[in-house]
């Protein structure tokens, strides 16, 4: 499989509108890798406003901080939504040709499996079936948790394989994936931007 580095937004040309957009973009990277900025960008390089549809839940000072973080660096015309759970619903709800970005799949995941009452199996299946019919173009960004070491826990263990199967699918299902690393982002499937 060959690898090509793919600018980041910030420095590429802003995409020719005419041009139709991938349907569907997936960008996985490790914490703190650019995945997100990268996001961003090639949300932002399209016409607004921009929907940002949010997994995470401030359960604690830190994750409360890296959450204003994040909304501080989208401005208006970013609109935000938190979809901790309900995430194939946020999707679905989307205005017809707005870009859509979700950020991320991991924090959603874990939700739904702390979840006691969820039924992951139809919460990947629904969310599977929201990607693919998207009202506009979609960019989702989750976190590669398989590169490290095995989990010492069972949970841990089953997240790590949950994300692993999930990333699959949508890849499958993703017309670009992009894998971000140190910043540089690299197109793993489709054209790059």
């Amino acid at each position: 499989m060959d690898f090509h580095p793919t600018p980041a937004p910030e420095e590429s040309s802003v995409p020719d509108e005419t041009r139709a957009a991938p349907r569907l973009t997936l960008v996985l990277g490790g914490a703190r890798s650019g995945k997100s900025a990268y996001a961003e960008g090639l949300v932002s390089a399209r016409a607004g406003p921009w929907l940002y549809v949010a997994t995470a839940q401030g359960w604690d000072d830190e994750m409360r901080e890296r959450i204003a973080l994040h909304r501080a660096r989208r401005p208006p015309p970013w609109e935000t939504v938190d979809a901790p759970r309900d995430l194939a619903g946020a999707i679905r709800r989307a205005p017809p040709g707005r870009p859509v970005l979700v950020d991320c799949l991991t924090l959603w995941l874990t939700n739904a499996m702390l979840d006691e009452e969820a039924d992951l199996a139809a919460e990947v299946a629904a969310l599977l079936a929201a990607c693919a019919a998207a009202p506009g173009p979609l960019v989702l960004v989750s976190n590669e948790v398989g590169f490290g070491i095995v989990p010492e826990n069972a949970l841990a263990r089953r997240f790590r394989d949950e994300a692993g199967r999930l990333h699959q699918r949508l890849g499958a299902l993703a017309d670009r994936v992009v894998l971000v690393v140190a910043g540089l982002p690299m197109t793993i499937k489709g054209e790059t931007q």
